[in-house]
C-alpha cells in the first residue's frame, strides 16, 4: 500500500466500500471525459447550475465508491447519467428551492430522454466538428468568431471595414457547407 491510499477493502466514513486505489487514474479520467455529458444531463434535470454542480459531487463520490462495481468495457457515461439520476432526484425531493415537483414515473422518463440526447449530441458535435475542420482558415475563424465566441456580425464588419451583409452572406454560405458535409457522412439525420 503506497502512503496517502486507503487499503483495497478500505470503507468511506459511511461505511461503504471505496474502489480499489489502483483503479483511482482510470476512475478519473473517466470521470473528467465524462464531466461535459454529465453536466448537461444534471442541469438538464434541475434546471439551476450551482444545484447540477453540488449534484455532480455527490454522484463523484457515489461513483467512486461503487466504481469497483462498474465492469471495464462498459459504457462510464451511461453508469455515470444512472448514478446522477438518483442524486438529482433526491436533492429535488429534499430541496425547499425547487419549486417543480416530478412524480417518479415522470421523472424517470425525463431522465432516460435526456441521457438519449445528452449521448446524441456528443456525437452530433464530433460530426459538426469533422466537417468544420474541412473548412478554410477564413471560413473556420468566422464561425467561431460569431458561434462560439459569441461576437456580433456588425461589430466584425466595423472592424473589418465591410458590410454586415457580406458576413451574413458568408455565414450562409458556410451552413450550406457544413450541412452538405453532414449529408454526406450520414450525420444529418441526427440533427
Amino acid at each position: 500500500m503506497k502512503a496517502g491510499n486507503p487499503p483495497e477493502n478500505a470503507t468511506c466514513d459511511d461505511g461503504g466500500a471505496l474502489a480499489p486505489s489502483d483503479r483511482r487514474p482510470e476512475f478519473e479520467k473517466r470521470l473528467i471525459e465524462a464531466r461535459s455529458s454529465l453536466f448537461r444531463f444534471v442541469l438538464s434535470l434541475v434546471g439551476n447550475a450551482q444545484d447540477a454542480e453540488d449534484i455532480i459531487q455527490r454522484a463523484s463520490i457515489t461513483m467512486w465508491r461503487r466504481f469497483s462495481e462498474f465492469e471495464k468495457g462498459t459504457n462510464f457515461i451511461a453508469w455515470s447519467f444512472v448514478v446522477a439520476s438518483f442524486e438529482a432526484k433526491n436533492f429535488l425531493r429534499s430541496s425547499s428551492r425547487s419549486v417543480v415537483r416530478f412524480d417518479e414515473e415522470l421523472f424517470e422518463k425525463l431522465a432516460r430522454e435526456r441521457e438519449v440526447d445528452i449521448q446524441n449530441d456528443d456525437t452530433r458535435l464530433e460530426a459538426l466538428d469533422e466537417c468544420m475542420q474541412q473548412l478554410d482558415p477564413q471560413s473556420k475563424a468566422l464561425v467561431e468568431s460569431v458561434y462560439m465566441r459569441g461576437e456580433e456580425v456588425k461589430d466584425l464588419a466595423q472592424r473589418e471595414g465591410r458590410a454586415p451583409q457580406t458576413f451574413y452572406n458568408r455565414l450562409n454560405f458556410i451552413r450550406r457547407v457544413l450541412t452538405d458535409c453532414l449529408r454526406q457522412n450520414n450525420h444529418l439525420k441526427m440533427l
